[in-house]
């Protein structure tokens, strides 16, 4: 019998929520995850390290290699968890437009 043993909390840090964005750092242990949420609002990620992200979306799961400094845009209605899938430290920065 295997027993089950959850993964560490990545840590939010808000550093902007005003009426137009919120800015949040994310900073994640490896193995550390978000938890499964929805974004009800569009948003951009800036990674601050190299990011070598597992992404579970429903029953499926994928890996997202992104390098620091690049950069990419969802809309709102965005489900998954986001997982540290490497060795080392991660953090990006998570900007929420709310207009």
């Amino acid at each position: 019998m295997s027993q089950y043993r959850a993964r560490p909390p990545a840590v939010p840090s808000v550093l902007v929520d005003d009426a137009v964005v919120r800015i949040t750092r994310w900073d994640f242990e490896p193995g550390a995850d978000t938890g499964h949420h929805v974004h009800g609002l569009g948003y951009v990620v800036v990674p601050m390290t190299d990011c070598r992200f597992l992404i579970e979306e429903g029953s499926e799961s994928r890996r997202v290699d992104l390098v620091k400094g690049a950069a990419y845009r969802r809309d709102a209605g965005v489900e998954h968890n986001v997982v540290n899938a490497g060795s080392e430290p991660m953090a990006f920065i998570e900007i929420e437009y709310k207009r």
